[in-house]
């Protein structure tokens, strides 16, 4: 892919993924884990060569990959990718951004590097899954180092051969568990491959040398996170960046089916809380090892279960906003006692999909059928949501908001990243 071959759908949609991730992570960095990460491994960097966004700081290219990547999944609202069974952007966006500024990179260059970035995680992931992702493992953390390496060494203009070595430094490095999800920790992982993804491609830059066929190896990573005898599927027809999903509820994507199935129940059936004497959510069997924390205690736990995402749905609360997940929420007397009556069961169907059945007092049945897998092909109303998201996130000044947008949605015409930067350079509450 050589810089300036994106189809012109293709680049829309990349500069879609950006105008998402910008939203994400400015807000992200007001979040706990990203002030913790920020205050025991950044603030005693001393490097100056990219911008930590939200703090008004600068540090070195690894401190900003970590900052950055971990920033943007802080939320749990950042796009995903189902071929990938992750989240694209943050790993890409989080150790791209961090070089593109240091090494002078225009809009151009910027996007085509992110796009081969989100290509060779997505790819990854159709040839590993169902079996990587079934294992346990968190594609963003794993994959998403691949991805990071990869819009690393696009940018440089790396050679194959070094190409090669920064995947087999990225590989032995990609780590990331599913168990850690409803934590701290699952930021961490997007923030991590960031930053190992963008130091196995400036290592192989520079000469250092890895096993260049980690994915092929008997013990390398398909072998050991994937199927036993994974081979590689067919190249794809199409760009897949075109299939990245973008969230509209500040939650887990697994639960965002049941949310609008309930909603539409609201809409068309006037439901209402105290009308309900059951639901019954019918998910994946998948579902139950991601989103399915029967009682949470924090509003980080609430976005990875089904019980409270549908409580909260049906009590009228705003899903969309993610001031709406904390702790007192999730505890909330009304909270916990309309989740008492969701029972969650497991029937295979894809992932994305959920069956809600409600039974009312008055012994009325009602039910519908929701997939929240299904990418978008209207690319003008896609971005009027994701710019309505955006300045509703962003932090910054109505007016710094809004041009910020601007400048990200004709990001293609800029010579370098500094009119993006001088705009989110300062440090807010």
């Amino acid at each position: 892919m050589r810089r300036g071959e994106l189809p012109p759908a293709v680049l829309r949609f990349a500069k879609h993924c950006m105008l998402d991730w910008f939203g994400v992570a400015l807000a992200g960095a007001r979040e706990p884990v990203s002030r913790i990460v920020f205050e025991q491994l950044a603030r005693a960097d001393g490097g100056d060569e990219a911008t930590l966004l939200g703090f008004g700081r600068r540090a070195s290219l690894a401190t900003a990959a970590l900052m950055n990547g971990t920033s943007s999944h802080a939320l749990d609202y950042d796009d995903t990718h189902w071929g990938m069974q992750g989240h694209p952007s943050a790993p890409v966006l989080g150790a791209l951004l961090a070089l593109a500024e240091r090494e002078r990179a225009g809009g151009a260059a910027l996007l085509a590097a992110f796009v081969a970035g989100v290509e060779v995680e997505c790819l990854l992931g159709r040839w590993l899954n169902p079996e990587h992702y079934a294992r346990g493992f968190h594609a963003t953390g794993t994959l998403g180092s691949f991805g990071a390496a990869a819009a690393a060494a696009h940018l440089l203009e790396l050679d194959e051969r070094a190409w090669q070595h920064a995947f087999g430094l990225a590989g032995t490095q990609a780590a990331g568990l599913k168990s850690g999800f409803g934590t701290m920790a699952k930021p961490f992982h997007a923030g991590r491959a960031a930053q190992s993804g963008l130091g196995a491609a400036l290592l192989a830059a520079a000469g250092f040398e890895a096993n260049p066929e980690i994915l092929d190896d008997p013990q390398g990573f398909a072998a050991t996170h994937g199927a036993p005898l994974a081979q590689p599927s067919s190249d794809p027809e199409g760009w897949l960046i075109l299939d990245t999903l973008f969230k509209y509820h500040a939650a887990c994507h697994l639960t965002h089916a049941t949310i609008e199935g309930l909603r539409e129940l609201m809409r068309t059936q006037a439901l209402t809380p105290a009308a309900v004497s059951g639901i019954e959510l019918r998910v994946d069997p998948s579902c139950l090892g991601v989103c399915n924390i029967e009682r949470p205690e924090t509003g980080l736990q609430a976005k990875f279960s089904l019980k409270a995402t549908a409580a909260l749905a049906l009590l009228g609360d705003d899903t969309s906003d993610p001031s709406t997940f904390h702790d007192a929420r999730a505890t909330a007397a009304d909270v916990v006692a309309l989740m008492r009556r969701v029972q969650v069961r497991a029937q295979p169907m894809a992932a994305t999909r959920s069956e809600v059945r409600v039974t009312r007092r008055d012994g009325v049945a009602l039910s519908t059928v929701h997939d929240s897998g299904i990418p978008a092909r209207d690319l003008a109303d896609q971005q009027t949501r994701l710019r309505h998201k955006f300045e509703r996130l962003c932090p910054l000044p109505t007016e710094s908001t809004r041009a910020l947008a601007d400048r990200i949605l004709s990001l293609e015409q800029l010579p370098n990243l500094d009119p993006l930067l001088e705009l989110i350079g300062s440090p807010y509450p």
